[in-house]
């Protein structure tokens, strides 16, 4: 199962997509998409969009997994992420894709072990876990955890219906 994790920005978005099978995880490529902060906020989600659709129509995911959005204390930058966040879901959803959506704390724990873990130790892990993802950038490695998280909780879900547990 090919699996895009999307960590939504509206300044930049990070992208990563793996490749999850019989238990193993393989890198297959991630990147940033980044806006200009001279653009008006709708072309900016615009080519957010088109950016995502692009990554979407190239790497084929068969399911999407995004982060969930922290409210800051500034509302209009909150409200802005959450516009972001919108494009992010709505690309994902216009692709037919099925989308997952994670907490930060449910993240790290499926990539660290603990839900506290700092975002060094969360980059830490994903290069460990995805040995391709040794060069990416900040948001994208974010992105990559946010990936890593479904296909760990993807595959509990199907051992748990195997074995008729599944609610």
């Amino acid at each position: 199962m090919r699996v895009l994790g999307l960590d939504p920005g509206l300044r930049v978005t990070g992208w990563g997509v793996v490749e999850a099978r019989a238990g193993r995880l393989r890198f297959v490529d991630c990147g940033i998409v980044r806006s200009s902060l001279d653009d008006p906020l709708p072309a900016r989600l615009a080519a957010l969009y088109d950016a995502l659709a692009a990554v979407i129509a190239t790497y084929a995911p068969e399911r999407a997994a995004v982060e969930e959005t922290v409210v800051n204390s500034n509302p209009a930058s909150s409200l802005k992420l959450g516009q972001a966040r919108g494009v992010v879901l709505l690309a994902a959803a216009r692709a037919g894709l099925e989308v997952a959506e994670y907490a930060a704390r449910t993240i790290k724990r499926a990539v660290t072990g603990t839900g506290a873990a700092s975002k060094d130790q969360v980059a830490a892990m994903v290069r460990h876990l995805l040995a391709g993802a040794r060069e990416a950038p900040p948001d994208a490695t974010d992105a990559l955890a946010v990936a890593i998280c479904d296909a760990h909780h993807r595959a509990t879900a199907l051992r748990l219906a195997a074995a008729g547990l599944a609610p």
